[in-house]
């Protein structure tokens, strides 16, 4: 008898397990390898292969690993799709499934979160890294500097590539061999030729690396990654994300300075960001549009993980964030690594002999000005980065640097307690003469400067500035805007009556079946009927549960359990349909967090 009762629910399990197997993938596809290229930031290449499955907090082990790294919460890895978009590979999702590119997958080795202060970083190799970092984002002008502080960070680069300053072996233009930066004059060579014989003699690469860090991280474009967009008005503006907050340059100046604590949310909607904050006591709503949704979206998850990284003081703080204020809508996102404090308190536990700091040499850095590493830095960059003019050599001040009476030199003279009003109020702060203007590899699409340069990236359409004057002086546009408004007012009074009609009709066909005797028997069988059916589950469902998991041993329980039917049906139906489900629901679960 038992065996019959369980006939029909083996023929039904049976069979949908065959279904379920005929639409699941092969073992032999998940047991694929891929072949993946990660470019360091020595411009060295670090191969590896993954599977379908492999995630990428497993690339970014396989490289600290490299390297013997531990203070690896501060790096990422970046990659580029085919749209020219750039973006952070996330560590909680399978690399296959974030990368849109064909095999093989090429990606970057990057610095992701700067730290505030260079000289908590416990070893020498970490530093290494970032001052590598640097020199990147000072030849790519991210990194603005004034012209004293340009020869300065210079010098220290050769003063840790080259050592101490020798005439017999360093002729007179020995500083041209090294590409600091995009375009470098001969005035600035000098300056750098001359602070390295006076004053960083003696230094080793170490202490050479340090002071430039110590100096970089003073300067206001420490740490932006610049997100190119358009303000309300229609001008181009360069968002950034420091460990102070959040940052926007335009022309020369830094025009919004909205920190950490004073930032309350982040959002997007399609091309438009979102920044919604405090100052000076009132709300502040900041709206800029950039060139594509993809290129929103991105900056949305940069400035959510920043503000995790650098506000929260642990991580278990950090909460899922949602792009948009309506439930189910929009994209979600919850940055999963360590915050800033917390990777500074693993840092000053460390208790190791100090690693060995495996330094480029001379001829394969990238400040080496040979042709086949030309090549390889126009390569090496998903976009092209700017190059360096034919009048390089003019007597004139570079023109990612400033002249040398900026506001930010050090020797200027300037008013102390309206500097520091200015900071605090976050308001515009010169930062230098010349415009802040990142060379085109930082621009989602190769873009080219004589031809419009950023503004290329934006349609005339999406100035809302032009937007407004069009509609404001063309009386066709006008005519059409009130034609639909017309329509909407029509399409809104009609959807009331429409609304109101079915009210009504409801509320008609309530009162009849209420009065029909007939049809109130029909209803109460059905509703007795789903009760019963119910109940029956309710009872033989838990009983059910009991039998296959419970580790009760009672007698009767233990004769059922020892039946060959159950064992068959245990084995063979039951135990796979299970491990199915909770796979299905993990996936479903971890697919729900991560986005």
């Amino acid at each position: 008898v038992f065996a019959n009762c369980f006939y029909f629910p083996k023929r039904f399990i049976f069979l949908w397990m065959k279904m379920l197997r005929f639409r699941s993938p092969s073992i032999r596809s998940l047991d694929q390898e891929i072949l993946c290229t990660i470019r360091l930031l020595d411009d060295s290449e670090l191969s590896c292969s993954i599977q379908k499955d492999t995630k990428g907090q497993f690339l970014l082990d396989h490289v600290c690993n490299h390297y013997n790294l531990l203070e690896k919460d501060y790096f990422g890895i970046r990659y580029v799709d085919p749209e020219k978009q750039r973006h952070w590979l996330e560590p909680n999702k399978p690399v296959v499934r974030q990368m849109k590119s064909h095999q093989p997958y090429m990606m970057c080795f990057r610095v992701k979160f700067y730290p505030h202060e260079p000289m908590k970083i416990k070893e020498e190799l970490t530093r290494y890294l970032l001052y590598l970092q640097l020199k990147r984002d000072i030849y790519h002008g991210r990194l603005l500097c004034p012209f004293v502080e340009a020869a300065y960070l210079g010098a220290c680069i050769v003063q840790a590539e080259l050592g101490d300053y020798d005439a017999e072996e360093h002729p007179c233009d020995y500083i041209r061999d090294f590409k600091l930066f995009p375009k470098q004059s001969l005035k600035l060579e000098r300056k750098i030729m001359e602070m390295h014989k006076n004053e960083l003699r003696g230094q080793n690469a170490a202490l050479a690396e340090l002071n430039m860090l110590q100096r970089a991280h003073s300067l206001e474009t420490y740490g932006v990654d610049p997100h190119p967009c358009k303000d309300f008005t229609g001008a181009t503006a360069f968002l950034g994300f420091t460990a102070t907050g959040f940052v926007v340059f335009q022309g020369n100046k830094r025009i919004h300075l909205l920190k950490w604590m004073d930032v309350s949310k982040l959002k997007f909607e399609g091309k438009t960001f979102y920044v919604i904050g405090i100052q000076k006591e009132k709300k502040l709503v900041l709206t800029f549009h950039t060139s594509t949704p993809a290129a929103c979206k991105h900056l949305w998850k940069c400035g959510v993980e920043n503000q995790a990284f650098y506000k929260c003081a642990k991580s278990s703080q950090i909460k899922t964030v949602s792009s948009s204020n309506i439930f189910f809508k929009g994209s979600r996102f919850r940055y999963s690594g360590r915050v800033a404090k917390e990777v500074i308190e693993a840092s000053s536990k460390i208790q190791r002999d100090a690693p060995e700091v495996r330094r480029a040499q001379f001829g394969q850095s990238r400040s080496f000005n040979s042709l086949s590493h030309k090549n390889l830095i126009m390569n090496m960059e998903p976009l092209v980065p700017a190059l360096p003019s034919t009048n390089e050599y003019e007597e004139t001040a570079p023109p990612c640097v400033s002249t040398e009476n900026s506001n930010l030199r050090p020797q200027a003279l300037k008013d102390e307690v309206g500097f520091e009003e200015e900071e605090e109020a976050g308001g515009a702060l010169t930062i230098s003469e010349t415009a802040y203007s990142p060379c085109a590899s930082m621009l989602p699409s190769p873009v080219d400067d004589s031809q419009g340069g950023v503004d290329l990236l934006f349609s005339p359409v999406q100035s809302p500035a032009r937007l407004l004057r069009e509609l404001h002086a063309d009386p066709d546009i006008q005519a059409q805007l009130e034609a639909e408004r017309a329509r909407d007012r029509a399409y809104e009074r009609t959807r009331l009556a429409a609304r109101s009609q079915m009210s009504g009709v409801l509320t008609n066909s309530l009162r009849l079946l209420s009065s029909n005797e007939r049809v109130n028997a029909c209803m109460l069988s059905v509703v007795r009927f789903v009760s019963v059916v119910v109940g029956v589950l309710l009872v033989t469902v838990p009983a059910l549960l009991l039998l296959l998991e419970s580790d009760i041993n009672w007698s009767f329980l233990h004769e059922i359990r020892q039946t060959p039917e159950f064992e068959q049906f245990h084995y063979e139906y039951y135990c796979p349909l299970r491990r199915w489900i909770l796979c299905r629901i993990s996936m479903a679960m971890e697919n729900l967090w991560s986005d």
